[in-house]
């Protein structure tokens, strides 16, 4: 969700600054650049070494240095942003920002910047309910800047109450909310299901099938991309996670079922992993061994639960738009059309996956999509453009729904 995004991360000086190396790391993977600004305050919890290495970029601290400032140094860092984020965001910094005191490199390119500002407060719970920092609080809203938390809990001071900056995933996340914003699917809840199951037979071996997850997982970031709140519950895969969504890895159907259960109630979710029918009807507790020549065990199958028919008879946790997904080896249109009926869906996304095709494992696909008006013919895709086309027509939907 946060690919492409710059954001200039102002480290102030507060004991809450020893969790901003966190922060990088958690902004990061989600695909944001960051460049940190450290306060003289700030370097007395963090140094510019840690937080240079984790944002692997160059960190500022001297507003009068001679080479930051040949190039207008804070102007240029304020400027360059997507966005500015100050953590710790101390008492003193936030009355700096208030009266416009730029009296160091930070406050000189708050003051500069005409990029969004957000700020997550960390201090002593009466320095938060003293009304100097209230009336700070409220003029700081009024101007247009943002607030992450605080939170309550327990103080380095060993008090107790509100004051206790956010942690950094709490941060990130909020982050990611604000850029959401003004997108298609911003406010939107997405689940995806991608890659295949596994269902054991005997500790060493299992059923599956060939589905890498490249067309799920592709899916999941193309909505997230569009600003929705995307759960992505995968099977084995070896795919990489896609920045932005969260993630929730099972192994077998029944895992996957209750997995995309408990992430209900969503607005729309496209089933695209290849789950196994059947699963053995017992495990064996050891490997199974070779009993002798032409005499392999017996295995007796039963059906696996319907994770689209399921959620699409969920009543009013039903999802707003169902959207399966067909993997066909033949009668890829007939086979699809007469699933979509059975299973209660409003999408059916069919595909060849026929070995010739090399659907399974590659980065292309031809998929045909089924809904009430009709079967549409898309012509051969990546499988990232597959998803992106998929993932404007879901926006294009519940928007008009909405």
């Amino acid at each position: 969700m946060l690919e492409g995004k710059r954001i200039l991360l102002i480290v102030s000086g507060g004991i809450a600054a020893y969790k901003c190396p966190d922060l990088v790391r958690r902004l990061r993977q989600r695909g944001a650049a960051v460049r940190c600004l450290l306060t003289a305050g700030g370097a007395e919890f963090v140094t510019a070494l840690t937080l240079g290495a984790l944002s692997e970029d160059k960190v500022y601290q001297d507003l009068f240095s001679l080479t930051d400032e040949d190039e207008m140094g804070h102007i240029r860092l304020s400027r360059e942003a997507d966005l500015v984020l100050v953590a710790p965001a101390t008492a003193n910094i936030l009355a700096k920002m208030t009266a416009g005191i730029a009296d160091d490199l930070a406050t000189t390119a708050l003051m500069a910047t005409d990029r969004p500002i957000l700020a997550a407060p960390a201090m002593n719970v009466r320095m938060w309910e003293n009304p100097a920092t209230r009336e700070n609080l409220a003029t700081l809203e009024k101007r247009g800047i943002g607030f992450i938390g605080p939170e309550e809990g327990d103080m380095a001071c060993s008090e107790w109450g509100l004051g206790r900056m956010s942690e950094p995933d709490q941060i990130a996340a909020a982050v990611e909310d604000f850029f959401r914003q003004g997108l298609p699917l911003s406010g939107k809840r997405a689940l995806v299901t991608s890659g295949p199951t596994h269902e054991a037979i005997d500790p060493v071996r299992y059923l599956a099938n060939r589905s890498s997850g490249k067309q799920g997982h592709a899916i999941a970031g193309a909505l997230a991309r569009l600003g929705s709140q995307t759960t992505l519950v995968s099977g084995p895969s070896h795919q990489p996670d896609p920045p932005g969504v969260e993630m929730v890895k099972v192994l077998t159907a029944r895992q996957m079922l209750e997995a995309c259960e408990q992430a209900l109630p969503v607005d729309v979710a496209v089933l695209a992993a290849a789950v196994s029918d059947w699963r053995a009807q017992t495990v064996a507790k050891g490997k199974i061994k070779k009993t002798g020549p032409k005499k392999a065990p017996e295995l007796t199958l039963v059906e696996n639960p319907d994770i689209l028919a399921t959620l699409s008879t969920k009543g009013n946790l039903r999802p707003r738009l169902m959207v399966g997904f067909a993997a066909e080896t033949g009668d890829v249109i007939a086979n699809a059309t007469k699933k979509r009926a059975a299973k209660g869906c409003d999408w059916i996304v069919a595909n060849d996956v026929s070995p010739e095709t090399g659907a399974f494992a590659g980065d292309y696909n031809t998929v045909h999509l089924i809904t009430e008006a009709g079967v549409e013919d898309w012509p051969a895709l990546s499988k990232t453009a597959v998803a992106e086309r998929l993932a404007q027509r879901v926006a294009g939907v519940l928007a008009a729904a909405s």
